[in-house]
């Protein structure tokens, strides 16, 4: 079934694409043009990691940061997130690590989802 494309779900998608980093609701609030309330804004980012259009990252303060997925297979659904993020514990940015891990599990075991988070300070902090 084709989703309706809404302007909300537009510019929330624009401003995912163009940050550098991935966005907690705040941060994303922040920069909307438009007044969008809360609930639409968390709706619209749970349908877009649903669709595979972002990645979710739970940071270690409990909240939800969503990223763009740039090697993603969009039609399948699948995220390819095989790494760790960062977290800057000064000016709160969350970052892709570029560097892919290999987590061996046992026989019979499938992974569904990964999340893995480093905090320390950014080089911008540092």
């Amino acid at each position: 079934m084709k989703r309706r494309k809404t302007q909300s779900q537009e510019e929330i998608l624009e401003i995912l694409k163009d940050s550098n980093s991935a966005l907690n609701h705040d941060m994303l609030q922040a920069k909307l043009t438009t007044k969008i309330d809360r609930a639409t804004i968390y709706r619209v980012l749970n349908r877009f990691s649903d669709d595979g259009l972002v990645h979710k990252v739970i940071g270690d303060d409990g909240k939800q940061y969503f990223a763009f997925c740039l090697n993603c297979d969009k039609e399948k659904k699948q995220h390819s997130h095989n790494h760790f993020h960062f977290k800057c514990l000064k000016c709160g940015k969350v970052e892709c690590l570029k560097n892919e891990i290999d987590v061996s599990l046992p026989k019979g075991y499938t992974t569904e989802a990964f999340n893995g988070l480093i905090s320390g300070y950014c080089s911008n902090c540092s």
